[in-house]
């Protein structure tokens, strides 16, 4: 379990440590400049394209970022490309369309003067539908993306992706804002890219589903977040934002059971 983030005087003097923001992109002209504007406070923006034909780039260079090319890896192995590719070991991992708040800021520069963990985590809020969401699937939504990559590394997932850390994780005060989706209609076909790539995962994996976990499991995580987790208290974006992810989980099961079939054909 993460530490809470024990927070330093305001008067103590100011010396932490250099930080490096990486961002991995393609075509994000649309949403990356909220990040980068809430990324000044970074003493490196490094960002890695894997081949924007939009205006991306352009509007990086104005922020003073580094930017490298390298064709698509994969989410994971993309990431840690572009740790790597850092000039500082403290990194800070965020997606063009995420942002990072005021007070998570301070908490960052604070947790930097003397840091004694090697990785942070963040609550990450989702925007869906105009809404902030606040419970169920859209909130607190964990998110390890402060830490010193000597002691982290991010998995080979070709989605859903996540740092792994052989150090101890603080938890940081503030939030990481994220843009979740600019439509409906482009948030539905980002999740069904999404279901994709798992379903594949799980079948090269040799992992196999049975028609009772295809129908139980939407069940079962519809149950967790809307009433559990209080998702709820979101309203109408709440309902849907549940209810596609336990589509997605449906789909997700079903294209595996798709993929095992033909391998047998």
């Amino acid at each position: 379990m993460a530490e809470p983030l024990i927070r330093k005087d305001e008067q103590a003097p100011r010396t932490e440590l250099p930080l490096s923001a990486v961002i991995i992109t393609r075509n994000a002209a649309s949403r990356i400049e909220p990040c980068l504007q809430s990324l000044a406070f970074a003493d490196e923006i490094l960002i890695v394209d894997s081949g924007s034909t939009d205006t991306t780039l352009d509007i990086a260079r104005r922020y003073g970022a580094r930017i490298l090319q390298q064709e698509w890896l994969g989410y994971g192995k993309q990431k840690e490309f572009a740790t790597r590719q850092a000039k500082n070991n403290w990194v800070l991992s965020l997606d063009a369309d995420e942002r990072v708040s005021e007070e998570l800021r301070q908490s960052i520069q604070e947790a930097l003067v003397a840091p004694r963990f090697q990785a942070g985590r963040m609550a990450r809020r989702n925007r869906f539908m105009g809404r902030w969401l606040r419970h169920g699937e859209g909130y607190p939504d964990w998110s390890l993306r402060l830490y010193h990559r000597e002691h982290a590394r991010w998995s080979d997932d070709s989605v859903h992706e996540k740092v792994m850390t052989d150090g101890k994780t603080i938890t940081l005060h503030g939030d990481l804002l994220h843009e979740s989706e600019q439509g409906l209609a482009d948030y539905l076909a980002k999740q069904n890219r999404y279901t994709t790539l798992q379903a594949e995962a799980l079948h090269r994996a040799g992992r196999r589903v049975n028609p009772f976990k295809l129908v139980l499991s939407p069940l079962f995580r519809f149950f967790k977040f809307y009433f559990i987790r209080l998702g709820f208290l979101d309203g109408v974006p709440g309902l849907i934002h549940i209810s596609i992810g336990c589509f997605n989980s449906f789909c997700k099961y079903a294209k595996l059971i798709e993929l095992a079939r033909s391998a047998k054909r």
